[in-house]
């Protein structure tokens, strides 16, 4: 549920551009209410379509075209393995199998105790340091040898006390 404090966080967000311009605030907004509830529903597009004064379809079309937004909810760590070609060409998938087999779960899903998702991406920008995986969309990890794979994984499940 959208909040009237989440939307003062979209007021303050469409003041930023010209008053005939309030659409290009749909990124921001999405934003929050991802950082509030975790992820984007479709209740809560069709809010920020309003807010807005936009279809509701264009805002689900930046919902999907970026895969920093969730569509549903995730693990509290959402791990998003690079698998575009040059990845691909430095061991990409390998890592991204390699995680599938250490968390026990498919590309798209998330770990019974809600702990992980495992995604992949499209392209991170990071070529030269394939394989790349990016962690809640905020923390790059470069050259992910299944050694520091393993590493990453044991050391968030020791910090939730779940190793």
């Amino acid at each position: 549920m959208i909040t009237e404090a989440t939307k003062e966080r979209f007021a303050r967000e469409v003041a930023k551009y010209p008053a005939d311009q309030k659409q290009s605030a749909v990124m921001a907004c999405l934003s929050i209410v991802q950082q509030e509830q975790g992820w984007v529903s479709a209740e809560s597009e069709a809010v920020i379509a309003e807010f807005l004064g936009m279809p509701e379809i264009a805002v689900h079309e930046v919902t999907t075209f970026y895969n920093m937004y969730n569509q549903r909810p995730v693990g509290k760590y959402k791990l998003n393995v690079c698998t575009n070609l040059p990845c691909q060409l430095r061991d990409g998938y390998k890592a991204l199998h390699h995680l599938e087999h250490k968390l026990g779960i498919k590309m798209g899903e998330t770990t019974p105790d809600g702990l992980f998702t495992l995604q992949q991406s499209e392209c991170l920008g990071a070529c030269a340091d394939s394989p790349v995986m990016l962690v809640n969309d905020r923390c790059m990890c470069s050259f992910m040898s299944n050694e520091k794979l393993d590493e990453l994984v044991d050391g968030l499940r020791a910090a939730e006390g779940k190793a």
